[in-house]
């Protein structure tokens, strides 16, 4: 099964049935933090996170929103023409504000006419009524997406990594931002310490049972100045190499519903912060590598996925492990 010239459904794809062209993101900074630094919840953020927020290439704060806009669009021009974009806040928490300051700089951003899509990456605990009041006003505009930091479905690992929030938190954003007629992209974690691929899998199979639209599979980046990695030092543990990567994300694709769409596939951390797995950096050789081997396997998103079973793999059965405590 093909979309496009790919055996899954990719976001290119996406982007391209809906608007009939390609579209690209832009990475923006609103100037926000999160709770899970400010002392509300914590105040050394998720075990992983970097001090940019898990938005090291986004725009600067200090920018307003029109100038990250148009700094990034000069950058993307001198390689290709582009005509349209994602407004895609991405450092920290992108919810968490006063409402009227996330109505300036969304606004701001939505009414740029080459901006096709506003993205918002967020913390399902950080969306109050009002928020989500505003985000339903401004998907009458222009389509909102919301992106969620899952990670995992596991409250054994959400523990060890500070998510800072139990799964029904997650389950309850999702029933709201879709009551709204929002789109909900999840983001994942593949290789967190601990988790085997049986419970990477699960994580899979019980988001294809939420009513998200969309997913991001991430490898786990080890980068400076983070807690992942003084943990990383004092308690080695083994990161995924590159083969072993593509296989997992083959056997994710291969169980995941094909009417989910594939926002991404692997990152590459910065190459000043990155501690391992250093294969990472070399993005297009990961994907390139993956393409052949899902046509080599011959297999394709979907393949396995049954929507009336809750089985990975046809072997285990789903069970979250609701069980918080720290490793």
């Amino acid at each position: 099964m093909l979309w496009g010239d790919k055996p899954y459904h990719s976001l290119d794809y996406e982007l391209k049935k809906r608007f009939g062209e390609k579209v690209y993101r832009l990475s923006l900074n609103g100037g926000m933090t999160c709770p899970n630094r400010d002392g509300t919840l914590g105040r050394r953020g998720c075990i992983f996170c970097s001090e940019g927020g898990s938005g090291d290439f986004a725009g600067a704060a200090a920018q307003s929103i029109s100038q990250q806009i148009e700094a990034q669009k000069q950058l993307l021009n001198k390689k290709r023409p582009v005509r349209k974009y994602i407004a895609y806040f991405q450092a920290y928490t992108n919810t968490y504000a006063p409402v009227n300051y996330l109505e300036k700089i969304f606004t701001e951003a939505l009414s740029r006419p080459e901006v096709a899509v506003l993205s918002i990456a967020t913390r399902p605990d950080c969306l109050p009524e009002e928020v989500l009041a505003l985000l339903e006003r401004l998907n009458r505009q222009k389509p909102v997406w919301v992106e969620l930091g899952l990670q995992t479905m596991h409250e054994n690992t959400a523990a060890f990594i500070r998510r800072g929030y139990p799964l029904p938190c997650f389950e309850n954003a999702v029933g709201q931002l879709r009551s709204r007629g929002l789109e909900v992209i999840v983001h994942t974690i593949l290789g967190l310490p601990g988790e085997e691929e049986k419970q990477m899998l699960q994580t899979m199979e019980y988001l294809n049972r939420q009513d998200i639209q969309g997913i991001k599979l991430q490898l786990l980046h080890i980068l400076k100045h983070t807690d992942l990695a003084s943990w990383y030092e004092q308690h080695p543990f083994p990161v995924l190499t590159m083969d072993e990567y593509v296989q997992l994300l083959i056997h994710c694709l291969e169980i995941l519903s094909p009417e989910l769409t594939i926002h991404r596939l692997t990152g590459d951390g910065p190459k000043d912060l990155l501690i391992a797995p250093l294969w990472s950096q070399a993005k297009r050789t990961v994907l390139n590598t993956l393409h052949q081997e899902l046509r080599r396997q011959n297999t394709w998103q979907g393949r396995l996925y049954r929507k009336e079973q809750v089985y990975v793999g046809n072997q285990y059965p789903i069970q979250a492990d609701r069980s918080v405590h720290a490793q």
